[in-house]
């Protein structure tokens, strides 16, 4: 993973490992980094300062984890796993701990993406045949609502920074 400033375009190599390093995410305060690598194995989400410093493997599980979205408040981690078999989405303290699983379903969900509030993860899934994107409440137990149901392929999810 490599930094390019604008200022001066010097580039900062952060991650040397032969993995794949991939996803990065920048955190709200600009001051660190988490992205997917499988150099433990399988894939699991890292964490690294912007200077390269302190690389820390905050899922280190079996299983794979992927696709990093930081929340705005910069608290929460939210990613895709299939720990549970298919890939769900996740989320879990910026520092690593205990992830909570958001979605239960047998699709792929994945691509996770904060709401600028923070109250809902938009996402990826196939549960409907096609590609659609989902979102769902972050506080509480409701059901994801497809927000595209598009006839065709919705992929990547993203949300203005405006509230």
């Amino acid at each position: 993973i490599f930094v390019l400033n604008l200022v001066d375009v010097s580039v900062t190599q952060l991650t040397t490992e032969s993995a794949n390093d991939r996803y990065p995410t920048w955190s709200p305060d600009g001051t660190a980094l988490a992205f997917e690598s499988n150099r433990s194995g399988d894939f699991d989400i890292w964490r690294i300062s912007t200077d390269g410093s302190g690389a820390t493997n905050l899922t280190d599980d079996l299983e794979n984890d992927r696709f990093p979205a930081w929340s705005p408040d910069g608290e929460s981690i939210a990613f895709a796993s299939d720990r549970a078999g298919s890939l769900d989405i996740f989320v879990m303290p910026a520092v690593g701990g205990a992830a909570v699983r958001q979605t239960v379903h047998a699709a792929t969900d994945q691509f996770p993406a904060w709401s600028s509030d923070g109250a809902w993860i938009a996402f990826e899934t196939n549960r409907d045949g096609d590609t659609e994107i989902y979102a769902l409440p972050v506080a509480g137990d409701s059901e994801p609502v497809n927000l595209s149901r598009a006839a065709g392929d919705d992929w990547s999810p993203t949300w203005s920074s405006s509230p």
